[in-house]
């Protein structure tokens, strides 16, 4: 207990000495990923190569928000227990199509034991019209196809509401056009002399 209550004690001082809170830019490579800084914004670790080949890292403030979050650098435990690496390059929603991830991501140890983790996914998610729990849902099926099937059968966010405007009509599509003046043909590849 003594030594939880010292290592606070560490990090509230650490804390007041640089300024009072985490700025992104002063993050190594491995404390960067799924942390937030004191503005609340995500940080996000970029690799650039060198014209020598030399990999250099920076960590930079992204423009994404952490819903309630702030001065946060993720634990070890939350990067291992939700399946992510430490040195994850960007912020993207790609992961969440690969089924070993997913299961990670929604076991109870992440899903429930780290909000910074499931705040960032359950955002990517929304991003690509899905609702994380029901993706956590389906994942005992297939998450590949539970993502699928939600982005067409109604878990889908809802978009904005129909402009109803004298400025913007809807074309209609291709089955709505009736006319002797277009024939449909298969597409033929290029020739080339």
């Amino acid at each position: 207990m003594s030594l939880a209550v010292l290592a606070l004690a560490l990090v509230v001082s650490v804390q007041s000495a640089i300024g009072g809170g985490i700025e992104c830019e002063n993050l190594n490579k491995d404390s960067c990923a799924f942390a937030v800084s004191s503005s609340g914004k995500r940080c996000v670790l970029e690799k650039q190569v060198r014209r020598s080949g030399e990999e250099a890292y920076t960590c930079r403030t992204s423009e994404i928000a952490a819903d309630q979050l702030n001065d946060w650098v993720e634990t070890d435990s939350c990067v291992e227990a939700c399946g992510l690496e430490r040195t994850a390059l960007g912020i993207s929603s790609d992961s969440l199509l690969e089924p070993q991830f997913t299961q990670k991501l929604c076991s109870p140890q992440c899903f429930h034991g780290c909000p910074n983790i499931i705040d960032l996914y359950f955002n990517l998610a929304a991003g690509e019209g899905v609702f994380l729990p029901k993706l956590c849902e389906a994942r005992g099926k297939d998450a590949r196809r539970g993502l699928v099937e939600m982005r067409s059968s109604g878990y889908v966010a809802p978009g904005p509401e129909a402009i109803h405007s004298e400025r913007f009509t809807i074309a209609p599509g291709p089955e709505a056009i009736h006319s002797d003046r277009f024939t449909i043909a298969p597409a033929i590849s290029p020739s080339y002399p």
